[in-house]
């Protein structure tokens, strides 16, 4: 087989999938050693025991992914309905390892002593939005792996939030590391753009802001974005968002974070994350036109790494993106091998995406085995 391929499958019916699937996997040559899986989340209830045939049917032990309300399969979207993405790979023998569930810090300290070998350490990971330490989770990983380097997802679901590292999985984070002898380049790109300057929080309690450079938190915002009266404010709150800067990135790095309320007689606004006095914010909006032209930078700057056309990949994006952003069908992620020519690629549209060591929102994290 080649080094990378994949196979989908969607249907009304939930052993419609599993039996397409299984069909399909029957019909690749051997080879493989390791398999990307997921699922939309009404397979959730049957995604063990397809997991369970798809190992025994190739003989491959070692799995990862998840569930998703969409998923992705080469240049297509696939939602609502039962459905599989699945690409086989193969890797140099010892290259990877599987990372098991970490759910919580002390987790962190039984690591697979094969991760000691890698001299550095690329890591797919998977998570459940439920758990509340997920942020402190990825960043205790990415500090506990050699020259370290995390891309990935929360899963996003209607019923269980399940993850996959050999076996089904949910509660914490999980994936597989692998090791400098796989290629890989990964980026991201921002589903909204950024409004104005960075201010720095002068005042703020838990995930509300009172002021920003000392001066009334609502006030700075209404001034960054245009808006003169608080009826106009009411009418565009959905579509403003604050951005959490990164610590000493430049105003494309941050994390998007959505406006949970206002208090037009104290001028402050909440959002839906923790504030830190002393970081930095700036405020986004989101359009169509700036995402699209974000999407085509990032590839654009992948594509002039890359030496011809990727062997394979995998695409994390929001579920605020996809088809709530992008017109036309699967238009988001046509628009990959639009730029970067056909290869096998799989993903999800997540609940927050990883990237390096930071939980982002209105993300997609593209990453390309080279």
């Amino acid at each position: 087989m080649k080094q990378f391929m994949s196979i989908r499958s969607q249907h009304e019916d939930v052993s419609a999938v599993i039996d397409d699937t299984l069909r399909q996997l029957a019909d690749i040559p051997p080879g493989a050693n390791f398999g990307f899986i997921y699922v939309t989340d009404a397979m959730a209830d049957e995604f063990g025991s397809l997991l369970r045939q798809c190992k025994s049917l190739t003989g491959i032990r070692q799995w990862t992914g998840t569930v998703g309300l969409g998923i992705i399969s080469n240049d297509v979207e696939l939602y609502e309905q039962p459905a599989a993405s699945i690409m086989l790979a193969h890797f140099p023998e010892q290259s990877f390892a599987m990372l098991p569930l970490i759910s919580e810090a002390k987790d962190l300290d039984g690591l697979p002593p094969a991760l000691q070998t890698f001299s550095t350490s690329f890591a797919l990971i998977h998570g459940d939005p439920l758990n509340p330490e997920t942020q402190q989770l990825i960043t205790g990983l990415q500090q506990r792996l050699e020259n370290g380097f995390l891309v990935g997802g929360l899963s996003s679901s209607r019923d269980a939030h399940y993850q996959v590292a050999d076996d089904v999985l949910n509660g914490g984070i999980s994936g597989v590391v692998f090791s400098e002898e796989v290629g890989v380049l990964t980026n991201l790109t921002q589903g909204c753009s950024p409004v104005g300057a960075k201010h720095r929080i002068t005042k703020a309690q838990e995930n509300v802001a009172f002021t920003l450079d000392d001066n009334p938190a609502l006030e700075v915002m209404m001034q960054d974005l245009g808006i003169e009266a608080f009826e106009a404010l009411q009418q565009q709150a959905g579509n403003i968002f604050a951005g959490l800067c990164i610590a000493g990135s430049d105003k494309s790095d941050y994390r998007v974070r959505n406006l949970v309320g206002v208090d037009t007689d104290n001028k402050l606004f909440a959002i839906n994350d923790y504030l830190t006095e002393g970081e930095e914010l700036l405020f986004c909006t989101r359009s169509e036109e700036s995402a699209e032209q974000d999407m085509r930078l990032m590839l654009e700057k992948l594509g002039s790494r890359l030496g011809g056309t990727p062997k394979g990949g995998v695409y994390v994006s929001c579920l605020g993106r996809g088809r709530e952003q992008f017109p036309g069908e699967s238009r988001e992620v046509r628009m990959i091998h639009e730029a970067l020519g056909d290869f096998p690629l799989t993903g999800f549209f997540a609940n927050g995406e990883i990237h390096h060591d930071t939980l982002y929102g209105y993300t997609g994290v593209l990453t390309l085995f080279t």
